[in-house]
């Protein structure tokens, strides 16, 4: 390989993780939750999208995972089409991990095992469970746990958790999954503000070499990790820019922000 082609090599890595909507809609017996919308998310890129209950938020999460198909447009990642390929295909193949809203990890089982799940598959067989790790599957299982802070919970049930442990653990198991695009739903619902912080100080350090999507209603908790900001209303994007641009929209305000201030009064 000659130089010029050495020094374009982190240039064509980082293209391939390059997320491309096109004209995606989805209908639901005369319901359009998602209409036409485009959305490209640069490689590397912190992309929050935020909107009021209803926008259809988590069911663009849920089209570009696989989990719903749509009714027309294109989903690109990798170079990849993802439209038409199941879920476990867009996760395994296309290395695309999503954190659901709500903490999704086996309680009967310790931090540790479920790490060794996640890094196995969630459709392998429970008895793989307990075949020996090797010395390297152990280590990346402590690396990921020390960066989620539940290295010292390894030998825990999940159950015994606190919520917010949860949804770090849950965390720790798609970045040990070797995703190149994290998809995160509320990644901060039900945490105290504490947890709140610390999470996004988790993300900002151990995601950012990801491309990241992240649905997220606390706005502190926006404005600490989003480098762009998408904001759904009715199934369309409604305005997109820096939380800056974004948080001074008059039209935001009307259809969001001012609903949240209202709630908060």
């Amino acid at each position: 390989m000659n130089k010029r082609m050495e020094n374009n090599v982190p240039e064509m890595k980082a293209r391939k993780n390059k997320l491309i909507v096109r004209g995606l809609s989805v209908n639901f017996n005369g319901f359009i939750a998602v209409d036409q919308v485009d959305l490209t998310v640069e490689p590397g890129e912190t992309r929050v999208i935020i909107g009021p209950n209803g926008a259809g938020k988590t069911t663009l999460l849920d089209l570009i995972t696989g989990k719903t198909k749509p009714t027309s447009g294109t989903i690109e990642f990798r170079g990849h089409q993802l439209v038409g390929k199941s879920t476990s295909e867009i996760c395994r193949k296309y290395h695309v991990g999503r954190k659901f809203q709500g903490p999704n990890v086996f309680n009967n089982l310790t931090v540790g095992q479920n790490m060794q799940l996640a890094m196995m598959g969630r459709d392998s067989q429970m008895d793989h469970l307990f075949r020996r790790k090797s010395g390297e599957d152990m280590d990346r299982i402590n690396e990921c746990l020390n960066k989620v802070r539940l290295l010292e919970y390894k030998d825990i049930m999940a159950a015994t958790l606190s919520h917010g442990q949860k949804q770090w653990l849950e965390i720790g198991m798609v970045i040990l999954q070797e995703a190149q695009l994290v998809v995160l739903d509320e990644p901060t619902a039900g945490m105290t503000a504490e947890e709140t912080f610390k999470t996004g100080e988790m993300i900002n350090k151990n995601l950012k070499d990801k491309t990241l999507l992240v649905i997220e209603h606390d706005m502190d908790f926006v404005r600490q990790i989003a480098e762009t900001v998408t904001v759904l209303h009715q199934g369309k994007i409604l305005a997109e820019g820096s939380f800056e641009e974004v948080e001074q929209d008059p039209r935001v305000i009307q259809v969001y922000l001012k609903q949240d201030t209202e709630k908060e009064e």
